[in-house]
């Protein structure tokens, strides 16, 4: 067996057991590709591997799976598997597993709160005053309250369940839920209350978002949707980038009407000093590290050795995403050849 642990920065860097069992499976290497690699290049950079842990990027597309016919296994060292062509896997004969979200659900949904308060009470800008020697201008940094307020969820999986739970039992908050996936009793289980998404842009104070990216979801906040807002409302965003249009956003964020934006993630990472949201002061934009805590990574590190343990013994994984591939008589991981 071989196996790539391609662009994670820390799988095996804070858990060094974790490439040490890999180690015992076979030659492991870490590999860093350019994130926009085509899938041919990628398909030959990976040539001889059997077993992929993959991070957000690259894509692994249809061309990659088309001219790569050594990958049994790739494990998403993640929640998120939009970067990875689940029915050209499945045509290949490769499964494709992720990490459960329970696993980033405390550590996704506290981070999200951490972004809310530092937008909602200005925590960024005040602390940098501070070391600027300006502590006059405190009066500069007046904030909201976040208690009592209207909290809309686009997403109500296993984050932003946690995420719902948090701001209302420990602020108070109304929880609105927005999520086509989840019947109305489901949602209000989950201790919100279902509603259409122009209902939720139009009444929440505080938007956070915590769906995954797909074709559907793909710029659900838009022109329309900022459009219809309220006036000073604050966007969350600890999911994907590419589920807001960042030039509405922009637009909205010079208005005024949204008064300020957490975000983990952008469309296109990574952002450099340039980026077009930065020049707002009422943004807080951070480099993806919603699941970066020690617990979370200690969970997600496991989950996928084990992955990459079955399938060198020949055994599916948990966790599986595109589980049609189960049924089909080329499956790689059940007829590879042990080397």
């Amino acid at each position: 067996m071989k196996i790539a642990v391609v662009n994670s920065d820390t799988f095996g860097k804070y858990f060094p057991e974790h490439l040490e069992r890999l180690s015992k499976i076979g030659k492991t290497e870490k590999i860093r590709v350019d994130r926009g690699i085509s899938g041919m290049e990628l398909a030959k950079k990976l040539a001889g591997f059997n077993i992929v842990i993959a991070s957000i990027s690259p894509v692994f597309s249809p061309e990659f799976f088309k001219n790569n016919e050594d990958i049994i296994l790739i494990s998403r060292h993640g929640v998120g598997c939009d970067n990875i062509d689940g029915d050209s896997a499945t045509g290949a004969g490769v499964v494709v597993t992720k990490v459960p979200g329970n696993f980033e659900e405390d550590s996704v949904a506290e981070h999200a709160v951490a972004l809310l308060f530092d937008v909602a009470r200005k925590i960024c800008p005040a602390a940098s005053a501070v070391k600027n020697g300006k502590w006059s201008d405190r009066a500069k940094f007046l904030g909201i309250e976040i208690t009592g307020k209207k909290v809309g969820i686009i997403g109500l999986g296993e984050i932003g369940t946690r995420f719902a739970e948090i701001m209302k039992k420990g602020f108070g908050t109304e929880i609105l839920a927005y999520d086509p996936k989840l019947g109305p009793e489901e949602i209000r289980k989950r201790g919100a209350e279902p509603v259409y998404l122009e209902q939720l842009v139009k009444e929440a104070d505080i938007i956070s978002l915590h769906c995954p990216l797909t074709d559907e979801t793909r710029g659900i906040l838009g022109e329309k949707e900022f459009a219809g807002m309220k006036q000073g409302v604050i966007i969350i965003n600890t999911a994907r980038g590419g589920l807001i249009d960042e030039k509405a956003l922009a637009k909205y964020l010079g208005s005024g009407k949204v008064s300020g934006a957490g975000l983990d993630v952008v469309e296109n990472e990574p952002a450099d000093a340039k980026h077009p949201l930065l020049k707002y002061e009422n943004v807080v934009l951070v480099p993806h590290i919603a699941a970066y805590t020690v617990e979370s990574l200690k969970k997600m590190g496991d989950k996928v050795v084990e992955d990459a343990e079955k399938a060198a013994r020949k055994e599916i994984p948990d966790g599986v995403v595109n589980t049609d591939v189960l049924n089909r008589n080329g499956l790689r991981i059940r007829n590879t050849v042990e080397s």
